[in-house]
């Protein structure tokens, strides 16, 4: 930590800046084409790999949520920009192993990657003993169904990973509120194919949580396909920042 955290370079937030206006842009075009209003649709920063001055620089310039899918990158990036008088609302958006729950808990707002009872347990009991309010989560969804890969599987009745069970555990946990569902689009399939399965998923998941209405899902690449299909969170990483610098 300097005298200075958190601090950014002029060129740097005039590059941010143009990136903003242009994603934001994508965002207000992709919604007009989908008949959607654009106040329906919230843009997460994923600022993974890059310091914590861009996310003050990203929030002077009006944003509101910004991503990180590592806790220990998140963890003190999060104090930093606390540290510097910023609050920004934080999600966690990648990979959680439950022996970081505890940590997650303490600085994030959203946990979008819950693809387990078992997660979902170890989420609680942190919330429940770290946090004065109930911690948001969402159920990461498979959509190819590959047990495999990371997501709670739609069309499974297994009692960890199928996507009821993993629900039902959020649903009925005192220190979270069950929020909606997040998925990535599987390596291989079109954008289309892919947000077009999630939305059938998400129906048939709103019916019986029918206030669980978040979808979080298309990033840089994809993100006007997942707003044609209903998604009320898009996370943009390179689109706004640049391309990331090589994770060692």
């Amino acid at each position: 930590m300097t005298d200075q955290p958190a601090t950014v370079r002029p060129d740097r937030r005039a590059e941010l800046a143009a990136g903003l206006a242009r994603v934001r842009a994508r965002i207000a075009d992709a919604c007009a084409a989908a008949g959607r209003d654009r106040a329906e649709v919230t843009m997460i920063a994923v600022t993974k790999t890059y310091p914590a001055g861009d996310v003050v620089a990203l929030a002077g310039l009006g944003v509101t949520d910004v991503g990180e899918n590592r806790d220990q990158e998140a963890a003190p990036k999060a104090a930093e920009v606390a540290a510097a008088g910023v609050a920004v609302r934080w999600h966690f958006i990648g990979q959680l192993q439950r022996n970081k729950a505890r940590s997650v808990v303490r600085y994030a707002d959203v946990v979008h990657s819950v693809d387990s009872v078992r997660l979902a347990r170890a989420l609680d009991a942190a919330a429940s003993a770290g946090r004065d309010r109930p911690l948001d989560a969402l159920v990461q969804v498979s959509i190819d169904g590959d047990p495999a890969r990371g997501g709670a599987l739609p069309d499974s009745a297994d009692p960890d990973r199928g996507l009821g069970p993993v629900a039902e555990a959020l649903a009925g946990a005192g220190g979270l509120r069950l929020a909606g569902l997040m998925a990535v689009a599987p390596l291989g399939w079109e954008p289309e194919r892919a947000f077009a399965r999630l939305a059938e998923v998400a129906a048939r998941f709103r019916d019986r949580h029918p206030e669980a209405t978040a979808l979080s899902a298309g990033m840089s690449g994809d993100l006007e396909p997942a707003i044609e299909y209903g998604a009320t969170h898009v996370r943009v990483g390179s689109a706004l920042l640049g391309m990331r610098p090589t994770l060692r």
